[in-house]
């Protein structure tokens, strides 16, 4: 821990130093904006006339415009909804000039420019591509802002997701190699936090929330405009990383909390060239915490520097880096069934799981090491047209043990279950480079906003793992029995040496070096055929080439696959009301199977959605809400008859219902709400099959029903002003994490959980306390598995704002 507090120290200092020697020879400007009612004027625009300084004042009406060099400067304020003003102030070295503005508007006049446009406004620029507003766009999308994470205390990424409707976590990241991330349902389908920035960002550990500017979940098939490199029929989850602005400033926090939580943050923001056009930024956070349970921890260390270079008007470049080193004692998923057997126990009672036992120990740790590079040009064609060119290089590696419980094979039924260790020795590498060009012009009087894009992916796969082996069998309440693997049932020492010697005589590592490339192609274009009615029409071309394994030549293959998207949208009242409808769609490439010498070949995958719903922009921006139903059909999987017979035609199919509202009906009350139904069910399947029985949850598919909520309010003024609470929970239904003939039903139960926090949040500091599960809630998640959750947790946090 020493030296990375050593490392965040020594980089605030230089960067403090720097601001510290530009800011002798400069001035400062600052001030504050009020309504003509005494309100402060929130997200107002101040610019000095003839230069490209300015800022934008903040929710206590407070702006600060820094680095001025000495003379006299004339500065405007101006806002949509209010008359421009403008004052002339002289400007000397090394000092400071105060400059207050009240506006001729009272705060209800100015609520349009008030409301905050990442928390209600949505732009989607990731989303679709293209510039396109939320009530334009005819795909479903939701948005998790780094200050409602804020506000509600939140230390890990997973607990932010709580805030969307129709998605759901069913396990934790367990480390384990490929796809260690954690596990979402998202419209009754797998998903994982697998892009950033829109780009490839694969993980196999957690991913740490001090570098997010907010989490976009992107829901339905979405392969047309991301491809088909990733499982994603429910939806894409995309985190957007914060970027360098123009200023200096910055904050420092620390937090605090149950089962030994201590965490230490840092984002510093600074300008790097006298000309005002290279501006830099830094995140860094470092963590450790246990587990609510017996054994079980987690040690992270984060840092993300951004560099932002304006190098003219047309031309601009960025660049990130994001490093996360992380060490953790995983506590393994409890499978309760082999997947062939009538289930001992029907539900979580008659398990009877003890919640607080891990089943691991500390010295079992594993390692997930991530890093991803992006870098992005920006290049104004004319007028009409922009070009983009990004790349994107990630490494995700995972290293260590990794263990799981699983009830074992063919003796059932007798309260003890496998538990089996693995070494993981695995490493990922992606590779992206897209051209994008982005198109706005009129045909006629019809609006054209053209997009065509190429896209190279190239991923290389190295696994030097190991052989599985049982090393112990566990019953669900934590007790442990060691007649397996030559142990002669004597205790097992349950450390890392023990089981690597146990896996040491278990068989030879089968490494393996898979290399493959996609090469893509695709454009959308969004037609105004008025200014209400809007078509879009979109397609991908996409060629995968699998070079398979490096050692053995003949298990190379391609495959080809077009993913087409449709969508309309009517405002039939402009910029307040929209109806819409799409037809998406997404794939994922099938490897060839191999029996008795002979190959089989399949197509991609696919799945296809239907969707038509409403969007609402009402009240000045304070209030947006979204309504719509789905139908999901995926199609084309390969069953496996068994004989060496292959069939390509199971189908599935998930439909449902979403809700959400974000609203501020008053000055300081914040509202977010969400509801959804989903139910999937396999539609063409095999027999009895565990996982292609017709007719039966299809597994992963989280709770039908789910329910998100959260308010809070912070006083506007007197002498407890910028004082809040907050409070909201979540609700899930009851769960069919096993639904077969063979096996039975195993149900997960239904649960409601309540969090809550007081917090102040001023110019300069701001200090949170959050309790989270507040009523101590048991309860579980799962995908064919029972995960106990945390019992009632608290967070305590400070941070100092420059």
């Amino acid at each position: 821990m020493t030296k990375h507090l050593i490392l965040i120290f020594a980089v605030l200092v230089q960067a403090l130093a720097g601001f510290a020697q530009n800011r002798e020879n400069t001035g400062t400007i600052k001030g504050t904006l009020t309504t003509a009612d005494g309100q402060p004027a929130a997200n107002i625009t101040i610019r000095i006339d003839q230069s490209n300084r300015g800022a934008i004042s903040n929710e206590n009406g407070h702006y600060t415009i820094r680095n001025i060099r000495p003379g006299t400067w004339r500065i405007i304020v101006t806002a949509v909804a209010a008359a421009g003003q403008d004052k002339t102030v002289t400007v000397a070295a090394g000092q400071t000039v105060q400059a207050d503005f009240t506006l001729n508007e009272n705060a209800a006049q100015l609520h349009e420019v008030i409301i905050s446009g990442k928390e209600i406004g949505k732009s989607g620029q990731t989303v679709a591509k293209m510039p396109l507003k939320n009530l334009e766009n005819p795909q479903v999308y939701n948005t998790v802002t780094s200050e409602i994470m804020k506000q509600q205390g939140l230390t890990n990424y997973d607990d932010a997701l709580r805030n969307v409707p129709g998605i759901t976590r069913t396990w934790e990241s367990t480390g384990r190699a490929g796809d260690g991330a954690a596990y979402y349902a998202l419209r009754g389908f797998d998903a994982q936090p697998l892009l950033v920035n829109g780009l490839p960002g694969i993980t196999s550990g957690t991913l740490d929330p001090a570098g997010v500017q907010e989490i976009q979940v992107i829901k339905g098939p979405s392969g047309t405009l991301f491809g088909g490199a990733y499982y994603a029929y429910g939806g894409f989850i995309n985190t957007i990383t914060k970027k360098p602005y123009e200023g200096f400033g910055g904050e420092l926090s620390y937090q605090m909390g149950s089962f030994g939580l201590n965490r230490i943050t840092a984002d510093v923001n600074a300008v790097l060239s006298k000309e005002n056009n290279i501006w830099f930024r830094m995140n860094t956070a470092y963590t450790t915490e246990n587990s609510f349970q017996d054994a079980g921890f987690r040690k992270a260390f984060y840092i993300a520097p951004t560099l932002a270079y304006q190098a003219s008007d047309r031309l601009s470049f960025s660049f990130l880096a994001e490093i996360l080193q992380e060490e953790r004692a995983v506590p393994p998923v409890f499978f309760h069934n082999d997947r062939y057997s009538p289930l001992e126990y029907k539900n979580v009672d008659e398990l009877n799981l003890n919640r607080y036992a891990s089943f691991t120990s500390n010295d079992l740790t594993i390692r997930n090491p991530r890093t991803i590079f992006q870098g992005q040009m920006v290049y104004k064609l004319s007028s009409q047209w922009t070009s983009q060119t990004v790349v994107s290089r990630g490494t995700a590696k995972s290293d260590g043990i990794y263990t799981y419980i699983w009830d074992e094979f063919p003796v059932v039924q007798d309260n003890t279950f496998d538990q089996y260790f693995h070494n993981e020795n695995q490493t990922i590498t992606t590779t992206d480079i897209q051209q994008n060009f982005n198109g706005d012009f009129k045909i006629g009087n019809m609006r054209n906003r053209l997009l065509v894009g190429l896209d190279y992916f190239n991923r290389n796969l190295l696994d030097n793992g190991g052989a599985w082996v049982v090393g112990r069998r566990v019953t669900p309440q934590g007790n442990a029995t060691y007649p397996v693997n030559g142990t002669d049932g004597n205790p097992l020492q349950f450390n890392k040496t023990a089981i690597m010697n146990l896996l040491a005589v278990s068989g030879p590592n089968n490494a393996t070096d898979i290399r493959n490339n996609t090469y893509s192609a695709y454009a959308s274009n969004m037609l105004n055929i008025t200014p209400g009615l809007l078509v879009m029409a979109s397609v991908r071309a996409d060629y995968f080439n699998s070079y398979g394994d490096k050692s053995n030549h003949d298990d190379g293959y391609d495959q080809f696959a077009v993913s087409p998207k449709f969508g309309i949208v009517y405002q039939p009242v402009l910029d307040k009301v929209s109806v819409f409808a799409n037809y998406m769609n997404a794939f994922i490439n099938v490897d060839p199977r191999t029996f008795n010498g002979q190959s089989f070949s399949f197509k991609p995958e696919k799945a296809n959605q239907f969707e038509g719903g409403v969007k609402l922009n009402l009240l000045n921006n304070r209030l947006t809400a979204t309504a719509s139903v789905y139908d999901i059909k995926v199609r084309d999987r390969v069953i496996d008859k068994g004989n060496g017979q292959y069939f390509q035609g199971g189908k599935v199919q998930s439909r449902g219902f979403e809700f959400d509202l974000n609203a501020r009906p008053v000055a300081g009350l914040t509202l977010i709400a969400g509801y959804s139904y989903n139910y999937g069910e396999t539609i063409e399947g095999k027999g009895n099959d565990f996982y292609q029985e017709a007719g039966r949850a299809y597994g992963g598919q989280g709770p039908s029903n789910l329910g998100n909520l959260w308010a809070s309010y912070t006083i506007q003024q007197g002498a407890l002003r910028n004082f809040g609470l907050g409070a909201g929970g979540n609700y899930g239904s009851e769960y069919k994490v096993i639904d077969n003939s063979v096996t039975g039903v195993f149900y997960l139960p239904s649960y409601v959980t309540v969090n809550a926090g007081v917090f102040y949040n001023g110019p300069r500091v701001r200090i949170n306390l959050n309790v989270n599960n507040l009523t101590d809630e048991v309860y579980y998640t799962g995908y064919w598995s029972v995960n106990p959750q945390k019992p009632i947790n608290f967070t305590f946090g400070a941070a100092y704002k420059f």
